[in-house]
């Protein structure tokens, strides 16, 4: 018997193939594919990954699968939380890391904390659909998917995704979880709605192939997601397993059609969805930990290539509070690469090495994810202890030209449904009678809209009435009387959830626009999700903004002086209760 050889660390390993690829060597990729395109980065034929999975034993490899979450501040060191996830890390129990909430600087100090006790470096990710402000403070914050397909250009989009990956980059993070490739035909989604990019496969597709190449071509991996499509439920997993009613020939003509060509785009990651297809299954279990939706139909049928990243485990459509070790079991053994916000990584660590010892899953599954995973960090440029130069993160954080970009979207995407576009802009003299502006909300918070009603102040002479579930009578029927006389009347909708709105609020908007109709200009201005106008068939004037945001604000008075075009077009059909969908016109 040969007396077994030394085992180089496989650290080293990790960075003598980074090494090689930056040298050109053995690594050069097909040239008719750019560099960032994971049929290029995933290659089957790959010696130098080989030598290090080798070198690697069953518990390094199985960190490797695993990322844990992080808040984005950092917290003291003597923490339990923190003291916890730091040890994880310097023994190689996680592979990767997800920030949620913090600030930039903040997160940019953590990366470096964190790769710098790794002992193999660290994929740091987060959820960035609009860009690292989602997460963290001191970014940019760019509008939602819908609003940016509302605007209607595929180069903004590409431009947003440019802006994103250079963000994200300088504060130490190497993965997006975006974008959201669900097609959102169902106004009662509660959980992605503005997050789609609209109910068309060809308008959403377009979109979320453009964000994919401007973050990847920056460098940033990018991650089409929720899949097989998350689009058409009307519960939310954070809470309870939704349900697709979707048979195979309904997923390939519809819910598929965004996944396969950002597959054809050359999207790195594909996150899959806690959610039941099971017309597809004939079960009810999940499509995260389904080996038929995530190897059978990703892998095989749709021939994916890159990494499959399940949703966060935490989520209550796949965890019952005391499950850790058999949804961690079930996600790889389904086909999943990396398992995302384990409620307690270390158990998902011992629970998946303990699978493989006791050939539950076998070893060369768990190469083959991590295999994928080490030409992701190879692509990424990570090398052991890759630090970010914390010099940079304030020039980074929020550029102008990053700025300018996300409000030419929102300016962009601001949208006019409705029959007399001759109405905008109000011609209202300042002197004359009070236009009415009614706040509308489906919540109390008495400083919601308070910068829309100070712009409506310096322009017009204003009454402003705030319209909440807890209004009382009299307020309706004061409402009713200055909308007898005023000259124009604006309703500023703040609605995040149209079935909180009680039965009053609904019959006072109806009375209104029944009281006004022919008198005087009713404008419907929805702050949020263009779905709230279902609530209100009889609207005929609305201006859609996607969001609540300040820009959005601002914008719609632009659109109501006139000093804005509203160019931007709906990208969903709002089928309402009463005949005739709202669409642009």
């Amino acid at each position: 018997m040969q007396p077994e050889q030394p085992r180089l660390p496989a650290r080293w390993l990790i960075a003598l193939i980074v090494l090689s690829a930056l040298a050109g060597g053995s690594l050069h990729a097909e040239p008719a594919l750019p560099p960032w395109h994971a049929e290029a980065v995933f290659r089957e034929v790959d010696s130098g990954i080989d030598a290090a999975l080798q070198a690697m034993s069953l518990e390094e490899k199985v960190g490797q699968m695993l990322m844990a979450d992080s808040p984005g501040a950092y917290t003291e060191k003597d923490d339990p939380a923190r003291m916890k996830l730091d040890r994880l890390v310097s023994e190689g129990k996680v592979g990767g890391i997800m920030f949620l909430k913090g600030s930039m600087f903040s997160a940019a100090m953590l990366a470096n904390h964190f790769q710098s006790i790794a002992p193999n470096p660290l994929l740091i990710s987060a959820d960035m659909e609009r860009g690292l402000a989602m997460r963290l403070e001191g970014a940019t914050r760019f509008p939602s998917a819908m609003a940016v397909s509302a605007a209607g250009s595929s180069e903004l989009s590409g431009k947003m995704g440019e802006a994103i990956a250079l963000e994200a980059k300088a504060a130490g993070l190497q993965w997006n979880f975006a974008p959201s490739a669900d097609l959102n035909s169902n106004p009662l989604n509660p959980v992605i709605n503005t997050r789609s990019y609209g109910d068309t496969s060809e308008g959403a597709s377009r979109m979320a192939d453009a964000l994919i190449e401007g973050m990847q071509s920056k460098g940033l991996l990018a991650t089409a997601k929720h899949f097989p499509g998350h689009g058409d439920v009307t519960v939310d997993s954070h809470f309870a397993l939704p349900v697709l009613e979707a048979d195979s020939l309904r997923l390939e003509e519809y819910e598929l059609k965004p996944f396969r060509s950002a597959i054809r785009c050359g999207v790195m990651a594909v996150m899959t969805g806690h959610l039941a297809v099971p017309k597809l299954t004939g079960t009810m279990d999940p499509a995260s930990i389904s080996a038929p939706i995530v190897t059978g139909l990703l892998r095989k049928r749709l021939g994916f290539k890159g990494l499959i990243v399940t949703d966060a485990l935490n989520m209550k459509a796949l965890y019952d509070g005391h499950n850790v070790e058999e949804i961690s079991v079930r996600a790889v053994a389904a086909g999943n690469d990396v398992l995302l916000f384990s409620p307690d990584p270390e158990r998902s660590f011992h629970a998946i090495v303990n699978a493989v010892r006791d050939s539950v899953i076998s070893e060369a599954r768990i190469d083959e994810s991590v295999r994928r995973i080490l030409q992701a960090k190879r692509w990424a440029g990570l090398r052991p202890k890759s630090l970010v130069d914390l010099n940079r993160v304030p020039e980074m954080a929020s550029p102008a030209r990053h700025i300018e970009l996300a409000e030419a979207i929102a300016a962009r995407s601001v949208t006019f449904t409705g029959k007399d576009r001759h109405i905008i802009p109000f011609r209202i003299k300042k002197a004359g009678p009070s236009m009415l502006h009614i706040i509308l909300q489906d919540r109390t918070d008495p400083d919601v809209g308070s910068a829309f009603m100070a712009g409506i102040d310096s322009t017009w002479k204003s009454h402003h009435l705030r319209i909440t579930p807890d209004t009382d009578p009299e307020k309706f029927i004061e409402a009713e009387r200055l909308a007898e006389t005023a000259p124009a009347i604006v309703i500023a909708a703040y609605i995040t959830a149209p079935s909180k709105l009680t039965a009053p609020q609904l019959a006072f908007i109806h009375s209104i626009q029944k009281l006004s109709r022919g008198k005087r200009p009713v404008v419907f201005v929805a702050f949020g999700s263009p779905y709230m106008l279902r609530s209100f068939p009889g609207l005929e004037n609305c201006i859609c903004t996607y969001d609540a945001e300040k820009t959005s604000e601002q914008n719609a008075l632009k659109v109501l002086t006139g000093r804005l075009e509203p160019k931007g077009k709906l990208p969903v059909v709002l089928r309402m209760d009463a005949p005739g969908d709202i669409t642009t016109p």
